[in-house]
């Protein structure tokens, strides 16, 4: 069977590319862009450091909460729900300190949330161009990343708002700092906040690719 970490370095530059222009097209259209296909899915999720339990919970969480959110701010917020391991990130712009306190409610009542960060600030909806922008930064992140050494573009989670890159996801101390300075350096963003799960080195060690077998003798 191929080794998921040899197949991930030879599709994560195409899907990089896809994603860029998903961002693109989504900025034109104004809808989510959501660019995978089978065999790319199932290495995502091969490689991912969560859980595929995990990794479920989190889908229906931003679901959900999506849902919740956009009941508690009507036409009056704007709030976009990130989840990494159950950990729920709360970014966009609500009227007042209540709204804001409401929707982290509603989010951290959602079965299977352990944490909610709430980064949600106070103020109009973000217009139309500057969630483009934020389309196009993050995909940037996300393409940077993906051509930094020595760190796995699958353990980051990039969601920009307002020019600000929030950064999820299970990372060594050291995976998280690269990270983080990757992202600076990256054009239009303003600020990078990290909201990572850090795990240990140890750890870190279980997550590597193993050494593909070639002592398999050849028939004659």
């Amino acid at each position: 069977m191929s080794n998921p970490g040899v197949i991930w370095k030879k599709v994560q530059r195409p899907l990089a590319m896809s994603l860029l222009c998903g961002a693109l097209l989504a900025s034109l259209s104004g809808c989510v862009a959501v660019v995978a296909g089978g065999a790319i899915s199932g290495t995502l999720a091969a490689t991912d450091r969560r859980t595929l339990g995990a990794q479920t919970e989190d889908r229906a969480i931003e679901v959900k909460g999506q849902i919740k959110a956009n009941n508690a701010t009507g036409d009056a917020g704007h709030v976009n729900i990130n989840s990494f391991n159950r950990r729920a990130l709360l970014t966009g712009e609500v009227r007042d300190d209540a709204m804001k306190a409401a929707v982290e409610r509603e989010v951290r009542s959602i079965e299977g949330v352990v944490e909610v960060i709430n980064e949600l600030e106070i103020a109009g909806p973000s217009s139309y161009t500057s969630r483009s922008s934020d389309a196009i930064i993050t995909t940037k992140v996300k393409a940077s990343l993906v051509d930094a050494k020595d760190i796995s573009a699958n353990s980051y989670q990039v969601v920009t708002e307002r020019g600000v890159v929030y950064l999820q996801g299970r990372v060594t101390q050291r995976e998280g700092q690269i990270g983080a300075d990757i992202a600076r350096g990256v054009s239009g963003v303003m600020k990078v906040v990290k909201v990572f799960e850090y795990i240990s080195e140890e750890e870190w060690k279980t997550y590597q690719p193993k050494p593909a077998n070639n002592s398999q003798s050849s028939s004659s």
